[in-house]
C-alpha cells in the first residue's frame, strides 16, 4: 500500500488529562517521548483515576516544560510541577499492574484534588521502572509506562471520517486519544496491518483497541453523552467489545515527524 502518511502525532503526558498534537517526537521503547509518564491516582489506594469515572479530567490542559509539566484547568487555575526526583516512592496500580512510581509532591496533589473534587496524588513513571506489555501480544522486554496496556495507539483518518459520516454531530480525533494518525488509506484498513515502517522505525500492529466510554466525553466541556460509542457499537462490535484503532509496539527507537511516509510491510 502506497501513499500513506503520518498526518498527526498526539501526546498525552498525563494519563486521562488533555492531550495535544506535535509535529515531531522521539519514539522510544516506552512509546512517544513524555507520553503517559504521569498519572493521577487515588490518594489512599494508589489505583489510577481516569475519565471513566472522572470526566472532568479532560478539562485540564498539559504543557511540557524543561523542568517537568504545567497543568492548567479551563477555569484558569495553573500549576507548574517539577519532575520528581524519586525521594518519595509510591506503589500504584494501573489495570492490575503494580508499579513503583515517584510521587510529585503535596502541591500537585492538593491542586488536583481541588480541581477534580477527589482526594488524589500525581505520580511519575521513572525510566528504570519496567511494566511488561501483555505477553499474549508482545515480546519479553516490550514495555509501556502508564498507558492502558500498549505503548502506542494508531488510528487512520479514514476510519474517523467514516464514523463522522454516520454521526449527527462529528467528533474530533482527540476523543480517541491516539498517538499516531495515518492518512491515505481506506476506512479501517489498519485492521489488516501487521507490520509498519516509518522512517527507520519498524512497528508491530499487535491488537485491536477495545473502546470504553471515554470517547463519549466531550474534551471541550467534560460532559459525557452516548456518542460516538453508541454508533460504533452498531458496526464495530465483536462479541461484547467495540473496536476502533490498533495497538502498536515499536521495535526500535528513532525520530518521527508528521508528513513522513508510512509503509505497510505486511
Amino acid at each position: 500500500m502506497s501513499g500513506l502518511t503520518l498526518s498527526q502525532l498526539w501526546l498525552f503526558p498525563v494519563k486521562s488529562l488533555a492531550g495535544f498534537t506535535r509535529q515531531h517526537s522521539h519514539l522510544a521503547l516506552f512509546g512517544l517521548e513524555h507520553d503517559r509518564r504521569w498519572m493521577v491516582v487515588d490518594a489512599t489506594s494508589g489505583h489510577f483515576i481516569s475519565q471513566r469515572g472522572c470526566p472532568e479530567m479532560s478539562l485540564i490542559q498539559v504543557a511540557l516544560t524543561p523542568q517537568g509539566i504545567t497543568l492548567q484547568h479551563l477555569n484558569g487555575s495553573v500549576l507548574e510541577i517539577i519532575e520528581p526526583n524519586g525521594r518519595a516512592v509510591r506503589d500504584v496500580t494501573v489495570w492490575g499492574d503494580h508499579c513503583r512510581a515517584w510521587d510529585a509532591g503535596d502541591p500537585a496533589a492538593e491542586w488536583l484534588s481541588e480541581q477534580l473534587a477527589v482526594a488524589c496524588r500525581l505520580v511519575y513513571f521513572p525510566e528504570q521502572e519496567v511494566r511488561q506489555v501483555d505477553l499474549e501480544y508482545a515480546n519479553v522486554g516490550d514495555k509501556t509506562a502508564f498507558s492502558d496496556g500498549f505503548p502506542l495507539l494508531l488510528i487512520s483518518q479514514a476510519s474517523l471520517d467514516d464514523l463522522n459520516q454516520r454521526l449527527k454531530t462529528p467528533v474530533s480525533m482527540a476523543r480517541f486519544r491516539p498517538n499516531l494518525v495515518v492518512s491515505g488509506c481506506e476506512p479501517f484498513a489498519e485492521d489488516g496491518w501487521k507490520k509498519l515502517r516509518i522512517g527507520d522505525i519498524t512497528l508491530r500492529v499487535v491488537k485491536p483497541c477495545s473502546r470504553c466510554a471515554i470517547p463519549n466525553v466531550d474534551p471541550a466541556t467534560g460532559e459525557r453523552g452516548k456518542e460516538p460509542i453508541s454508533t460504533l457499537s452498531k458496526y464495530r462490535r465483536q462479541g461484547n467489545k467495540i473496536f476502533f484503532g490498533q495497538n502498536v509496539i515499536a521495535d526500535n527507537s528513532g525520530e518521527i515527524e508528521v508528513g513522513m511516509s508510512v509503509e505497510v510491510v505486511e
